[in-house]
Protein backbone atom coordinates (compact mmCIF):
# COMPACT_ATOMS: atom_id res chain seq x y z
CA UNK A 1 0.00 0.00 0.00
CA UNK A 2 1.17 3.42 -0.93
CA UNK A 3 2.06 6.66 2.10
CA UNK A 4 -1.13 8.17 0.07
CA UNK A 5 -2.99 5.37 0.77
CA UNK A 6 -2.11 4.91 4.09
CA UNK A 7 -2.84 8.25 4.55
CA UNK A 8 -6.20 7.48 3.38
CA UNK A 9 -7.06 5.03 5.55
CA UNK A 10 -5.85 6.96 8.49
CA UNK A 11 -8.22 9.68 7.48
CA UNK A 12 -10.80 7.08 7.47
CA UNK A 13 -10.42 5.33 10.50
CA UNK A 14 -9.87 8.61 12.41
CA UNK A 15 -13.18 10.20 10.59
CA UNK A 16 -15.20 6.58 12.10
CA UNK A 17 -13.64 6.72 15.60
CA UNK A 18 -14.04 10.76 15.77
CA UNK A 19 -17.57 9.90 14.57
CA UNK A 20 -18.41 7.02 16.44
CA UNK A 21 -17.78 9.22 19.92
CA UNK A 22 -19.04 12.51 19.07
CA UNK A 23 -22.86 10.60 17.95
CA UNK A 24 -22.32 8.39 21.04
CA UNK A 25 -22.21 11.31 23.06
CA UNK A 26 -24.21 13.62 21.79
CA UNK A 27 -26.41 12.44 19.23
CA UNK A 28 -26.50 12.54 15.53
CA UNK A 29 -28.57 15.41 14.62
CA UNK A 30 -26.85 17.81 17.05
CA UNK A 31 -23.33 16.79 15.27
CA UNK A 32 -22.22 18.68 12.02
CA UNK A 33 -19.60 17.41 9.66
CA UNK A 34 -17.68 20.64 10.83
CA UNK A 35 -16.95 19.44 14.29
CA UNK A 36 -16.26 15.89 12.79
CA UNK A 37 -13.90 17.05 10.62
CA UNK A 38 -12.04 19.49 12.98
CA UNK A 39 -12.14 16.75 15.78
CA UNK A 40 -10.55 14.40 14.06
CA UNK A 41 -7.76 16.39 12.61
CA UNK A 42 -9.07 16.36 8.71
CA UNK A 43 -10.67 19.12 6.15
CA UNK A 44 -13.96 19.02 5.72
CA UNK A 45 -12.96 18.10 1.77
CA UNK A 46 -11.16 15.05 3.69
CA UNK A 47 -14.28 13.66 4.98
CA UNK A 48 -16.39 13.97 1.57
CA UNK A 49 -13.74 12.58 -0.15
CA UNK A 50 -14.47 9.24 1.91
CA UNK A 51 -18.13 9.62 2.94
CA UNK A 52 -20.35 12.08 0.67
CA UNK A 53 -22.42 12.96 3.03
CA UNK A 54 -22.79 12.63 6.94
CA UNK A 55 -25.24 9.88 6.57
CA UNK A 56 -22.91 8.47 4.72
CA UNK A 57 -20.55 8.19 7.31
CA UNK A 58 -23.22 7.53 10.17
CA UNK A 59 -23.94 3.89 8.13
CA UNK A 60 -20.33 2.92 8.17
CA UNK A 61 -20.13 3.68 11.71
CA UNK A 62 -23.24 1.54 12.07
CA UNK A 63 -21.75 -0.92 9.70
CA UNK A 64 -18.58 -1.23 11.72
CA UNK A 65 -20.35 -1.25 15.17
CA UNK A 66 -22.10 -4.21 13.58
CA UNK A 67 -18.89 -6.01 12.62
CA UNK A 68 -17.86 -5.71 16.17
CA UNK A 69 -21.32 -6.83 17.78
CA UNK A 70 -20.63 -10.52 15.89
CA UNK A 71 -17.04 -10.98 16.98
CA UNK A 72 -18.53 -10.01 20.58
CA UNK A 73 -21.84 -12.39 20.03
CA UNK A 74 -20.03 -15.17 18.43
CA UNK A 75 -17.14 -15.03 21.13
CA UNK A 76 -19.51 -15.37 23.66
CA UNK A 77 -21.67 -18.35 22.47
CA UNK A 78 -17.98 -19.87 21.21
CA UNK A 79 -17.67 -21.37 24.81
CA UNK A 80 -20.74 -23.63 24.82
CA UNK A 81 -21.59 -26.55 22.66
CA UNK A 82 -25.64 -26.35 23.03
CA UNK A 83 -27.61 -23.74 21.30
CA UNK A 84 -29.55 -23.49 24.73
CA UNK A 85 -26.57 -22.84 26.31
CA UNK A 86 -25.39 -20.22 24.19
CA UNK A 87 -28.46 -18.05 24.30
CA UNK A 88 -27.94 -18.53 27.68
CA UNK A 89 -23.97 -17.25 27.78
CA UNK A 90 -25.47 -14.22 25.90
CA UNK A 91 -27.59 -13.13 28.46
CA UNK A 92 -25.61 -13.50 30.95
CA UNK A 93 -22.95 -11.57 28.82
CA UNK A 94 -25.33 -9.16 28.45
CA UNK A 95 -25.54 -8.63 31.96
CA UNK A 96 -22.40 -8.82 32.75
CA UNK A 97 -21.02 -6.41 30.54
CA UNK A 98 -23.70 -3.85 32.27
CA UNK A 99 -22.89 -4.66 35.52
CA UNK A 100 -19.05 -3.80 34.81
CA UNK A 101 -20.20 -0.85 32.57
CA UNK A 102 -23.40 0.60 32.39
CA UNK A 103 -22.77 2.82 29.57
CA UNK A 104 -22.42 -0.29 27.41
CA UNK A 105 -26.05 -0.75 27.74
CA UNK A 106 -26.11 2.08 24.90
CA UNK A 107 -27.80 1.43 21.63
CA UNK A 108 -26.39 3.31 18.96
CA UNK A 109 -28.80 1.71 16.99
CA UNK A 110 -31.77 2.25 19.23
CA UNK A 111 -30.67 6.00 18.77
CA UNK A 112 -30.00 6.00 14.96
CA UNK A 113 -33.51 4.56 14.39
CA UNK A 114 -35.15 7.22 16.97
CA UNK A 115 -33.41 9.98 15.06
CA UNK A 116 -34.15 8.76 11.66
CA UNK A 117 -37.33 7.28 12.34
CA UNK A 118 -38.34 7.19 8.29
CA UNK A 119 -37.80 3.55 6.59
CA UNK A 120 -36.60 4.81 3.26
CA UNK A 121 -33.72 6.60 5.05
CA UNK A 122 -30.27 5.19 4.49
CA UNK A 123 -29.67 5.35 8.04
CA UNK A 124 -32.99 3.56 9.50
CA UNK A 125 -32.46 1.01 6.81
CA UNK A 126 -28.64 -0.33 8.09
CA UNK A 127 -30.19 -0.08 11.69
CA UNK A 128 -32.66 -2.10 10.14
CA UNK A 129 -30.26 -4.62 8.62
CA UNK A 130 -28.72 -5.44 11.75
CA UNK A 131 -31.51 -5.63 14.38
CA UNK A 132 -33.00 -8.24 11.63
CA UNK A 133 -29.39 -10.31 11.22
CA UNK A 134 -29.70 -10.50 15.28
CA UNK A 135 -33.59 -11.78 15.13
CA UNK A 136 -32.07 -14.50 11.98
CA UNK A 137 -29.11 -15.11 14.50
CA UNK A 138 -31.38 -15.86 17.27
CA UNK A 139 -33.89 -17.40 15.56
CA UNK A 140 -31.22 -19.82 14.23
CA UNK A 141 -29.91 -20.71 17.89
CA UNK A 142 -33.15 -21.20 19.14
CA UNK A 143 -33.94 -23.93 15.54
CA UNK A 144 -31.16 -25.78 16.70
CA UNK A 145 -32.27 -26.16 20.16
CA UNK A 146 -35.64 -27.89 19.21
CA UNK A 147 -37.52 -25.15 20.21
CA UNK A 148 -41.26 -24.84 19.98
CA UNK A 149 -42.13 -22.08 17.71
CA UNK A 150 -38.45 -20.78 16.99
CA UNK A 151 -39.42 -17.78 15.51
CA UNK A 152 -42.26 -16.67 18.09
CA UNK A 153 -39.11 -17.43 20.61
CA UNK A 154 -36.69 -15.48 18.77
CA UNK A 155 -38.64 -12.00 18.44
CA UNK A 156 -39.34 -12.24 22.18
CA UNK A 157 -35.97 -12.98 23.37
CA UNK A 158 -34.75 -9.77 20.75
CA UNK A 159 -37.40 -7.81 22.24
CA UNK A 160 -36.21 -9.01 25.58
CA UNK A 161 -32.84 -7.36 24.62
CA UNK A 162 -34.09 -4.41 23.33
CA UNK A 163 -36.06 -3.56 26.39
CA UNK A 164 -32.84 -4.01 28.83
CA UNK A 165 -31.23 -1.84 26.80
CA UNK A 166 -33.12 1.11 26.50
CA UNK A 167 -34.41 0.43 30.38
CA UNK A 168 -30.98 0.57 31.47
CA UNK A 169 -30.65 3.44 29.35
CA UNK A 170 -33.11 5.50 31.16
CA UNK A 171 -32.53 3.66 34.55
CA UNK A 172 -28.96 4.23 34.57
CA UNK A 173 -26.71 1.88 36.82
CA UNK A 174 -29.78 0.89 38.60
CA UNK A 175 -30.95 -1.55 36.07
CA UNK A 176 -30.47 -4.29 37.49
CA UNK A 177 -28.65 -6.65 35.18
CA UNK A 178 -29.73 -10.25 37.10
CA UNK A 179 -33.53 -9.48 35.67
CA UNK A 180 -31.93 -10.34 31.96
CA UNK A 181 -31.07 -13.24 32.78
CA UNK A 182 -33.75 -14.48 34.46
CA UNK A 183 -36.41 -13.32 31.70
CA UNK A 184 -34.37 -15.27 29.24
CA UNK A 185 -34.41 -18.02 31.17
CA UNK A 186 -37.97 -18.05 32.03
CA UNK A 187 -38.85 -17.52 28.18
CA UNK A 188 -36.50 -20.21 27.50
CA UNK A 189 -37.87 -22.67 29.68
CA UNK A 190 -41.38 -21.89 28.29
CA UNK A 191 -40.19 -22.80 25.09
CA UNK A 192 -38.19 -26.09 25.77
CA UNK A 193 -39.58 -29.60 25.44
Amino acid sequence: MSVANDRKSAAREQLLLTGSKLFFANGFHAIGVDRIAGEAGVTKMTLYKHYPSKDHLIVAILERSSEMYWAWFEETVEGEAEPRGQLLALFQAIASQHSKSPQSSFCLYQSAAVEYPFPDHMVNQAVSRHKQSIVRRLESLCRQAEFRSPEVLSRQLFVLMEGFCMTARLIGPGAPPAEIVQAAMTLIEAYGK
